[in-house]
């Protein structure tokens, strides 16, 4: 049973830990890079004729494209950082700017996707809140079975449906930022470790999804 949780405790948190720290390993400070994430951005920006995206300084952990208001936003440590994390996630995030910009079909996989998973997320959440009190009304046979495996059962949905995603997220690495960083904005030496870094990029909805499992695991403590 130990090495059961372990399992699984690996499954949940592996991903998303392994995201943390490739971010994190090449967040170094490096004096020779012509300039910052944001100024990057910029320049990308411009290079590429997005027309109306505009690059901010979002909170802390919050890079990402909102194609509804075409904003790149840029979390402090990469909008001010010169290291590879920040040039690496600055072009990522403006590859899927470049994405919506040139009306692509892999753009179309997070409206498709991301809104039905957060929906899913919030009933299943909604469910585990009620379901001691439906327990007690109804008297329902079994009821924290029953919560468990729908818990369960909707957590994996919306995994799932992240995972639906991985397509646009890869593009936006591999066929956005990795061909514009290797044209010389990067030293070819380094960019095995920019590979690293946007695939953990790529990764970073699913492994978002799959450690909010936690919440199952906390519901289940509350109902003992």
């Amino acid at each position: 049973m130990p090495i059961l949780i372990i399992l699984i405790l690996l499954i949940v948190f592996g991903p998303q830990l392994w995201v943390k720290y490739i971010l994190r390993k090449h967040q170094k400070h490096i004096e020779s890079l012509d300039g910052t994430g944001s100024e990057l951005a910029h320049h990308l920006v411009e290079r590429f004729e997005l027309s109306g995206v505009e690059v901010i300084k979002g909170a802390e952990g919050a890079d990402y494209y909102d194609p509804q208001n075409k904003i790149v936003s840029l979390s402090p440590e990469v909008y001010e950082g010169k290291s590879l994390t920040a040039v690496a996630v600055a072009a990522h995030e403006v590859g899927h700017a470049i994405q919506f910009n040139k009306g692509e079909p892999v753009s179309r996989l997070r409206q498709k996707y991301l809104p039905t998973a957060h929906r899913i997320k919030q009933l299943g959440m909604m469910f585990l809140m009620a379901s001691p009190f439906v327990g007690l009304v109804f008297r329902i046979p079994q009821m924290a079975l029953l919560t468990i495996v729908i818990g369960v059962i909707t957590m994996l949905v919306s995994v799932l449906m992240h995972a639906a995603v991985l397509p646009e997220e890869f593009d936006a690495s591999f066929n956005k930022a990795m061909p514009i960083l290797s044209e010389g904005y990067i030293k070819e030496e380094e960019l095995p470790k920019v590979k690293q870094i946007l695939r953990a990029c790529a990764l970073t909805y699913v492994a978002a999804a799959l450690a909010d499992i936690l919440n199952l695991w906390r519901w289940m403590r509350f109902m003992r």
